[in-house]
This record gives C-alpha cells, sequence and structure tokens, in this order.
C-alpha cells in the first residue's frame, strides 16, 4: 500500500471513531479534474459560464442580484439600485406606502355608507313603570307635606288613587294618557268625573271632546302631573272615573269566557282584556290573587277598553267553575301536559266554553286542572316549553272565535 493511501485510511479511521462524517472533504477542484467515470470537469459541464463571483449574472442570462440593472417595468418607471426607483419618492412619502398610485373614487360618493364605529343595535323603548312600594311612598311625603299651597287637600286625595288602597276606599280609578282619556270620554261619559291636564297640553281635538262632554276641565302644573302619573314619563292628561263594571250575561245560547287565575303582571292582564275585546269574548272572570283591573297600569294596557269587556272580579274561582258548569260551560283548561288541542274537542262541547290561563309563573293551579272538563295545549315547537299568558290567551281566543263562527 502506498503511503499516500495509507494516510488516507487511517484518516477515515479516526473520522469514524470520533463521530466526524465518513464522507471525505471535498477538495476544491482544478481545471484539470475529471470524475470518477471519465466524463468532463464542473466547469466543463457549466459550458462557458466559468467561475462568477457572488453579484454577477449566477447563471443562464439572468442578471446579478444587488448591482444589476432591471428592466423598465413601466413607461418612466426604471428602477435602479436596491432600495430606489427612478422616477419615484423615497420611502416614507406619499409613494408606494403612503399614497395613491391612481385615482380612486370617495367612499361616500360612491353611495356607502360610512361607519366611525360600530352601529348601535335599535332597542324597542320600554316605558318604565313604577311599582306599588314606590307610589305609596309617594303618597305618604305628599300627605306628611305641610305646604298646603302645594298640596291642597283635593289633590292628596287625587294623589290616593294611583294606590291600591286609595282606589278602594275612594271608589275611583285613574285613566292617563290620550288614547286612555278618549276612550273613557267616547264609551264612558257617565263615570268620568273630571280630567286633569298641564298648561302645556296642546291637543286640541281631545279638549274639544271633553268639552263637548260637558265634562270639567282642569289644570295643574307640571310637578303635579308628573306625582299623579304611574311612569316617568307624561302625557299631560288624566282622567278620573268611577269604578264600575258590566256583568258577563251567562244565558246566551253560544259564549266565550275566559276563567283567569293569579295573573299579577299589569300589563299581561290589560293585554287579555284587549284580545278579549278583539274577539268578541262574552266576558272575563278575574280570580283572587290577580291584579285589580282598575290599576293605572292595567288601564293603560288596555287602553281603557277593559270597561267594554263585561267582567267580575275578585272572584273565588271554585264557585265559579261550578256556577258556570251548572249554566252549559265546557271549563277547559291550559296544561303542559295536554293531548289534545282546542279544535280536537267534540264541537257539541264548545258551544259555550270557558277556558282557563294561569299565573306567569306557577301557570294554572293545578286544583283548577282537575276541576276542568277538558285539558288543551297549543301545538308549537318543542323547542319552546310554554308561551306568554297574554299570547297564549290570544291564540287560544282566535281559535275559539273561529269555532264560534262554525257553529252557526
Amino acid at each position: 500500500m502506498s503511503e499516500e493511501n495509507k494516510n488516507r485510511t487511517v484518516k477515515m479511521t479516526l473520522d469514524r471513531k470520533f463521530g466526524v462524517s465518513e464522507k471525505p472533504e471535498r477538495r476544491p477542484r482544478r481545471d484539470d479534474d475529471r470524475d470518477d467515470r471519465g466524463g468532463r470537469s464542473f466547469d466543463d459541464r457549466r459550458g462557458d459560464r466559468g467561475d462568477r463571483k457572488f453579484g454577477d449574472k449566477k447563471f443562464g442570462d439572468r442578471e446579478g442580484r444587488f448591482d444589476r440593472e432591471r428592466r423598465p417595468r413601466r413607461d418612466g418607471d426604471d428602477r435602479g439600485s436596491f432600495g430606489r426607483r427612478e422616477g419615484r419618492r423615497p420611502f416614507g412619502d406619499k409613494g408606494r406606502f403612503g399614497g395613491d398610485r391612481r385615482p380612486r373614487r370617495d367612499f361616500a360618493s360612491a353611495g356607502a355608507p360610512i361607519y366611525r364605529q360600530r352601529p348601535e343595535e335599535q332597542k324597542e323603548e320600554v316605558e318604565e313603570v313604577l311599582d306599588e312600594a314606590a307610589l305609596e311612598a309617594r303618597v305618604a311625603e305628599v300627605e306628611s307635606s305641610e305646604d298646603s299651597n302645594f298640596n291642597p287637600p283635593w289633590y292628596k286625595k287625587l294623589l290616593a288613587l294611583t294606590t291600591e288602597k286609595g282606589r278602594e276606599r275612594e271608589g275611583k280609578f285613574l285613566g292617563e294618557g290620550v288614547h286612555v282619556v278618549q276612550e273613557l270620554v267616547s264609551n264612558h261619559r257617565e263615570l268620568v268625573m273630571g280630567v286633569y291636564v298641564t298648561e302645556s297640553f296642546n291637543d286640541e281635538a281631545l279638549v274639544e271632546q271633553i268639552n263637548e262632554a260637558e265634562i270639567r276641565l282642569n289644570v295643574l302644573t307640571d310637578e303635579q302631573m308628573k306625582r299623579l302619573s304611574s311612569t316617568m314619563t307624561t302625557q299631560g292628561v288624566i282622567a278620573v272615573a268611577r269604578i264600575a263594571s258590566k256583568k258577563p250575561v251567562y244565558e246566551s245560547s253560544r259564549s266565550v269566557i275566559t276563567l283567569v287565575d293569579a295573573v299579577q303582571d299589569p300589563g299581561n292582564l290589560g293585554t287579555i282584556f284587549r284580545t278579549s275585546l278583539g274577539f268578541g269574548s262574552d266576558g272575563m272572570i278575574l280570580g283572587r290573587g290577580t291584579v285589580s283591573p282598575f290599576n293605572p297600569k292595567v288601564v293603560r294596557g288596555s287602553s281603557g277598553t277593559f270597561l267594554r269587556v263585561p267582567f267580575e272580579f275578585d272572584v273565588d274561582l271554585v264557585d265559579q267553575i261550578n256556577f258556570l258548569r251548572s249554566k252549559g260551560y265546557t271549563i277547559i283548561a291550559t296544561d303542559l301536559h295536554a293531548k289534545q288541542s282546542l279544535r280536537q274537542i267534540p264541537q257539541n262541547k264548545l258551544r259555550k266554553m270557558a277556558f282557563l290561563v294561569g299565573n306567569e309563573g306557577a301557570g294554572t293551579n293545578p286544583y283548577f286542572i282537575e276541576l276542568a272538563d277538558e285539558t288543551v295545549k297549543i301545538p308549537m315547537s318543542s323547542e319552546l316549553e310554554s308561551l306568554n299568558v297574554a299570547v297564549a290567551h290570544g291564540i287560544l281566543s282566535y281559535e275559539a272565535a273561529q269555532i264560534q263562527e262554525e257553529l252557526k
């Protein structure tokens, strides 16, 4: 073995022992080197390109990277060296990044809306209503006042009508708002004892209607009207009327009556009154525990129309159910577990019907359901367990009105 090959063998052994790559280090090629297959050298295979430095043309006909002069991309837009283009502003001016290369239409002129922030969702306005405790506290404050000029005795009696105790004691109620006063003056003139307005009230048509009905018109200050109102904002007009109601007629051959079990929300009860009037109900029976129909919020919720619906209130529903059954009524209770709808009941049972709707949270009293002749449910998606009591009453009233038409 020659000395050169012997040295190479020793080196490869040492490289293998100490983890150095077994691949021999590539030495620089010389012009006269040839590959092992007897072919041309690397530089020969490259053709005429020869050795080039970094920055010269790399391969083929491509130009170098930094010292090259690029071809024009646009007319008058020749690029120079790296970081700069001929005929353009330097970085930071209104050039490539800060300015417009071509004219743009103004966004607003294109007819599109401009939002500088996310548009706020439109929320339904909900009228803020004072509760009974707040109204009683207001009355107590006025009654304890010693200012007889600002709080005369007649005003204190008027203010007492904003509470349940005051209405029971005086036998009167308040009807607040333009629509309510119009309803009371037009359809219940005999019950209206007086109308109160503020100095700024300017509904001339209503004032003329009140004068034609020969109802006394009184003027209050804004502060006095505000204390009488059951809401945070007032419409500047309020009527005082006597408590009265017309009882339903139970002797009719066809009739639809609503039994109300402990509905406590005044807005719901007001809506039930309006629905009953709208679908030709023959009357309503308000069981004990149900909010008073003369509550200002009920009066407002019904737009004053509650007096056009015959009704009885503060009634023992057990006695009333037995009474109605004796008059030929079929007692129908709403129940989430019922197996049938109203239309699945035989029509001969629906000539005289009294359907029972219950409390907002607890629903209809289970004892009343046991007393009922039939139980019904409202067919709806399984995604929802129950409906608002006023909504459920509206659906049943609509179906009952259709059934009564078919029975004629």
